[in-house]
């Protein structure tokens, strides 16, 4: 099985050299990541990202992964055949962050790393902000928040990606970050390691 990068567009992964590592991974990429590289599967949970990036020819070999409640729209209507739903989350809760619907891009595209392989790499999900400034490559284009937006709570994110590791105990998940990173503490599990980038 083959080990798969998550790739996250937060600020830490901006020099990190990722198109080579197509031969020693499966990439899943979030969003935007089209606009500058190729990867094996997208996941897009807002229509306008999965506009522009099944509008984009760089994604003809790419698999889509959007909300069930598009699906429908990208498959049938546009007869894009390389679209997917985003996996089935593998618990039901009762509190908000439980739903589906207030899962996002990122925390889907863990979700499917996890049921991918058993070896799940973790790049660019940086959590916090950068001086209580949005910590994004792309803001300041579209669909994403100015550069002077304040910091998303990252509170969902942490939750979600905590489950995801709770529910694949026999997946070994690296998270690679700035060495000054603070894994939080819900990610700390046996099956999670960090490791600092080296670049």
């Amino acid at each position: 099985m083959t080990p798969v990068l998550v790739i996250g567009n937060g600020e830490s992964r901006k020099n990190i050299d990722i198109p080579p590592l197509r031969n020693d991974f499966t990439l899943i990429g979030c969003n935007a990541i089209h606009r500058d590289l190729t990867v094996d599967h997208l996941v897009c949970c807002d229509r306008r990202m999965a506009e522009e990036a099944t509008d984009n020819p760089r994604t003809e070999d790419t698999v889509v992964h959007v909300r069930d409640s598009w699906f429908n729209y990208f498959r049938k209507i546009k007869k894009n055949k390389n679209v997917r739903c985003v996996p089935a989350i593998p618990y039901q809760g009762t509190d908000k962050q439980d739903y589906p619907d207030h899962w996002g891009s990122g925390c889907y595209a863990v979700l499917l790393g996890a049921t991918l392989s058993q070896d799940v790499t973790i790049i660019g999900f940086d959590l916090y902000g950068i001086d209580n400034k949005v910590n994004n490559i792309y803001k300041d284009t579209t669909n994403y928040s100015k550069q002077e937006s304040s910091a998303v709570d990252p509170s969902y994110w942490i939750y979600q990606i905590g489950k995801v590791f709770q529910y694949f105990p026999n997946t070994q998940f690296t998270i690679r970050n700035n060495a000054d990173w603070i894994m939080p503490r819900e990610w700390q599990h046996t099956n999670v390691k960090f490791q600092p980038l080296v670049l």
